[in-house]
C-alpha cells in the first residue's frame, strides 16, 4: 500500500508541474475530498480542480521524509514534506498529508492538507 499511495502521489505532482493538475484530480478524488491549503482556504473537490485549470504549473519541486500509514484495508495516509517554485516566485515549503481510499480496486483521494513550514 505505501508504495502504491507514494507513486500515486508522485504522480500528482508530476501532472501539477506540467500544469496538467485539474485532470489528474478530477479523474483521482473522491466524489466528496476535500483540500486545506495554506492560508485557511478549504475546498471540495469540484471548487479544488477548478482553481488548478489555470494555475502555473511548478518549475521545480522535491518531495522528501515519506511516511506512510494504512487506515485498515481500504485506506491509507501518506505524509510527507514538499519544496516548490514557480517561476519568479520564492519557494513554497510545506508538510503535505494525503489520504486515501481503495474504491472499486482504485486509489481515490479523499483529504488532503498542506501545513507550510
Amino acid at each position: 500500500m505505501e508504495n502504491e499511495l507514494i507513486a500515486l502521489e508522485e504522480e500528482g505532482w508530476r501532472a501539477l508541474a506540467a500544469g496538467e493538475g485539474a485532470g489528474f484530480y478530477a479523474e483521482h478524488c473522491t466524489d466528496d475530498a476535500l483540500m486545506i491549503f495554506a492560508g485557511g482556504m478549504v475546498m471540495d473537490r469540484d471548487a479544488a480542480v477548478q482553481g488548478l485549470r489555470d494555475a502555473p504549473g511548478w518549475a521545480e519541486y522535491t518531495l522528501a521524509d515519506w511516511r506512510a500509514a494504512p487506515l485498515g484495508d481500504d485506506a491509507g495516509v501518506v505524509v510527507y514534506r514538499a519544496e516548490a517554485r514557480r517561476e519568479g516566485e520564492a519557494p513554497y515549503v510545506a508538510l503535505m498529508s494525503s489520504t486515501y481510499v481503495r474504491d472499486g480496486g482504485t486509489w481515490r483521494l479523499a483529504l488532503h492538507q498542506q501545513t507550510p513550514v
